[in-house]
């Protein structure tokens, strides 16, 4: 979230348009106009001294738009049979947790090979407010993308006040364990043979009991072969604190406060012991990062990813941080972490400024072997995207150049992810947007409590901008407006594209099958590792497709408070001609892998040694 929102009046926008569609240059000339929006502050605003200006969008950036491919999604939440609705825990009082639930993830539960869903739901903050609530849901899927509810007989009902959820094979039996976060601290569940058993005590992941806890995830940090765990911690709140706010719009009625009124926080780095427990390891691995002016926890985390930036074997830590600098935690080998996101330029967007960073991804979307980290933000803060070139650890937010900037202005974006839709080789980008508050719209005219997902297509490095805005239009059940929140990818039909699931708070999510015809080929990979790492969390799978390079990186943490499936979805285009195909396993191993004969199916590769 941010305390300020900047908006340019009409005459600006025939401005912008007129100077991008004959000069860049020119563009960066022109003289913005900025109104400030004193959005979420402490102060109360009267709603008639609000002062607002439209902002507005490119609709065209490059001159073959018409190239983008129409897919369209069709909403099958129902027929799926996904009855779930989350419960945001608001009652008779505005409590900021309230608005800022809630994830999913798909995962291979019952190890069929199919994905399958478990919901994250929330409860009443309060105990006079109604008790612990409905409790999470798991679907099994029958792998032809029909769902059927499985919580009770699998022992996952976990009545918490839940944010989000990390999946992964901690302690390497072969089955799929599953971990929440939330006000209140964690919940870890074991994946036994009859069913799930909470071990939270004994494994010492509960967290503090006056925690908000949001995403989380698995990933090898130290290379000895087992899991561990990195929680992101939100802000310092309770009840009392936010009451005492007392944060309104209009003088009158209560309304969501921001971050910055809240002091922060440190997340939380979990070494596995390889025996079923962990242990916190977060101060001495340097993940305490600190104000340097007032030495109080910096982080307000609400979004984490991981990717070995530097290339030197060890997996780093991307966090996105709401209105201070996002951080970027360098894995230095030797078990400690050096916090670098300020010099690294991954803090800060192209104005210096922090952002109201929420949901996170990685990837080598141009297929050129650099990264991109794409992070959602607050409305009227375009999306970021951090992009490295020739030099490692080095990035600059060229999400302006890049396609997405302008577009995602408006929106307030959450979950956001890449994948590639139409198979087409290239990595798109999804995100879901909603605003927090439900009355903004008579604050701010611009804003709406339910927004319009975004739907982004990569053009290649060819085009002047790599991404393109899908027309909502051409996408079919992906054009309605949501209070969206998480999301997460999977081909949930088995018919090798990737469907989406959208999450919404208070109300229930989207499940959008993919029902592209274009024809394009695929290949599924499922990786096998050793005993501790089963999943192959944090390796590459690198293809030679038609003289293209294409990294794609083995993790489900990626979206806001979400996990999206395991396998790697290879798209082959219309030649679907692979030259070569290797996998890099997290510790650094390398891998050939025999090029299929036969195409559009899983692939299943195991380690070697």
């Amino acid at each position: 979230m941010s305390d300020h929102e900047e908006e340019l009046v009409p005459e600006d926008d025939r401005i912008i348009g007129k100077a991008l569609k004959w000069s860049l240059a020119a563009f960066l000339g022109i003289g913005l106009v900025v109104a400030l929006v004193l959005f979420l502050r402490p102060e109360s605003i009267e709603a008639d001294v609000v002062l607002e200006k439209e902002v507005g969008r490119i609709e065209k950036l490059v001159a073959d738009a018409a190239a983008v491919p129409e897919v369209r999604f069709t909403d099958v939440t129902r027929a799926a049979g996904i009855d779930f609705e989350h419960d945001s825990g608001a009652r008779r009082e505005k409590l900021l947790p309230e608005t800022m639930g809630g994830g999913a993830a798909f995962l291979d539960y019952d190890g069929d090979g199919d994905q399958d869903l478990f919901f994250v739901n929330g409860a009443p903050l309060l105990a006079e407010e109604g008790g612990v609530g409905e409790g999470n849901r798991l679907y099994r899927n029958d792998g032809s993308g029909h769902f059927e509810d499985v919580t009770e007989a699998a022992g996952l009902t976990g009545r918490t006040r839940g944010m989000g959820v990390a999946v992964g094979d901690y302690d390497g039996d072969g089955r799929v364990d599953v971990f929440t976060t939330g006000v209140g601290g964690n919940r870890l569940y074991r994946n036994a043979p009859d069913g799930f058993v909470d071990v939270t005590a004994a494994a010492g992941v509960g967290g503090a009991p006056d925690a908000w806890t949001t995403s989380a995830g698995f990933f090898d940090y130290d290379r000895d072969g087992d899991l561990d765990l990195f929680v992101c911690t939100y802000v310092h709140w309770t009840a009392e604190i936010d009451r005492k706010l007392a944060f309104t719009f209009n003088g009158t009625d209560r309304a969501y406060g921001p971050p910055m009124n809240y002091a922060g926080t440190f997340s939380t780095l979990y070494e596995n012991d390889g025996a079923g427990s962990f242990r916190d390891v977060s101060e001495q691995a340097g993940i305490h990062a600190v104000n340097p002016v007032t030495g109080e926890p910096m982080g307000k985390a609400l979004g984490v990813a991981f990717a070995d930036f530097d290339l030197d074997g060890w997996l780093d830590v991307a966090v996105a941080n709401d209105t201070v600098q996002n951080h970027l935690f360098h894995n230095l080998g030797n078990g400690t972490f050096e916090e670098i996101g300020a010099t690294s330029g991954l803090g800060f967007d192209s104005n210096g400024a922090s952002t109201g960073a929420m949901g996170i991804d990685v990837a080598d979307y141009r297929n050129d072997g650099g990264f991109g980290v794409a992070i959602g933000n607050f409305a009227n803060e375009m999306s970021s995207l951090y992009v490295t070139r020739d030099l490692p650890l080095v990035f600059s937010d060229e999400s302006m150049g890049e396609g997405i900037g302008s577009p995602s202005r408006r929106h307030l974006s959450f979950g956001l992810f890449f994948f590639d839709y139409d198979l087409d080789g290239r990595l798109d980008l999804m995100q879901v947007n909603g605003h927090l508050e439900e009355s903004i719209n008579e604050v701010q005219p611009s804003q709406e409590y339910l927004q319009p997902p975004q739907l982004f297509w990569n053009a290649g490095p060819q085009a002047r901008s790599c991404y393109l805005e899908v027309p909502p239009e051409s996408a079919g059940d992906l054009n309605g407006k949501l209070a969206g929140r998480g999301s997460a990818f999977a081909d949930v039909d088995g018919d090798g594209d990737l469907d989406v699931l959208l999450v919404q708070v208070g109300s229930r999510p989207i499940l959008l099958r993919n029902d592209q015809t274009i024809g394009h080929r695929w290949l599924r990979i499922r990786l096998v590792g050793k005993a501790g790492n089963r999943e192959a969390i944090g390796a590459w799978v690198v293809a030679r497709v038609d003289g293209v390079t294409m990294r794609r990186l083995v993790s489900p943490t990626r979206s806001y408070l979400s996990q999206s499936e395991l396998p790697v979805t290879l798209g082959l285009g219309a030649k679907g001609s692979i030259e070569a195909l290797e996998v890099v396993w997290a510790d650094g191993t390398r891998q050939s892998v025999p090029v299929p004969e036969s195409l559009d199916r899983t692939l299943e590769v195991r380690r070697e040694d």
